[in-house]
């Protein structure tokens, strides 16, 4: 069986790859738009179902399709579209703790999986001159919350609860367990 990772992000393909997978990329380009007032949980739910469908799946392969959001107050943030949008991203989880969910998608011969991981992140109080100064570097663009644990935006991580790589963007235990099941 062939896996295929439905995605461009290429932090989740540097994860899969350190976990020892070899696997083919074949993203889509779904439109993202979700109905008024779905919860974080089934929102990512939704879309990595939507990503993976979007790309289908051959008789010999195994897709894994993911998608992430932030979520404060119940209140989904999503990518940045531009840099006074990161701003204000970053403004309103400055000094709070939020949730970082990935919904994952695993498409077998026999079986699927649909499943959710949720983190806890806590943010210290940011200056604005912090924010500007992570903003202009340009790594909060491509990121749901406007931040990237795994680079600059750890700075203003006080503290987590759950799995770190969730907020990566892909719960790797937990989806390993479940490709085990069908690879």
């Amino acid at each position: 069986m062939t896996l295929v990772l439905a995605s461009n992000s290429p932090r989740r393909a540097q994860l899969l790859f350190d976990a020892g997978y070899t696997f083919v990329r074949r993203a889509s380009d779904i439109n993202e738009s979700l109905p008024a007032g779905l919860p974080p949980e089934q929102a990512v739910e939704l879309l990595a179902k939507r990503k993976g469908e979007a790309v289908g799946r051959r008789v010999d392969e195994v897709l894994l399709s993911a998608d992430t959001v932030v979520s404060l107050d119940g209140h989904i943030l999503g990518k940045p579209t531009d840099a006074e949008d990161a701003c204000r991203m970053l403004h309103l989880l400055s000094g709070k703790t939020h949730e970082v969910y990935t919904g994952v998608y695993i498409q077998g011969a026999k079986e699927n999986f649909l499943f959710h991981e949720k983190t806890e992140v806590t943010f210290f109080e940011l200056t604005d001159e912090e924010i500007e100064a992570y903003v202009r570097t340009g790594e909060p663009m491509d990121k749901a919350g406007a931040y990237g644990i795994q680079g600059k935006g750890a700075l203003f991580v006080e503290r987590i609860n759950g799995d770190y790589l969730n907020v990566v963007g892909l719960p790797l235990a937990k989806t390993v367990k479940y490709l085990k099941e069908v690879l």
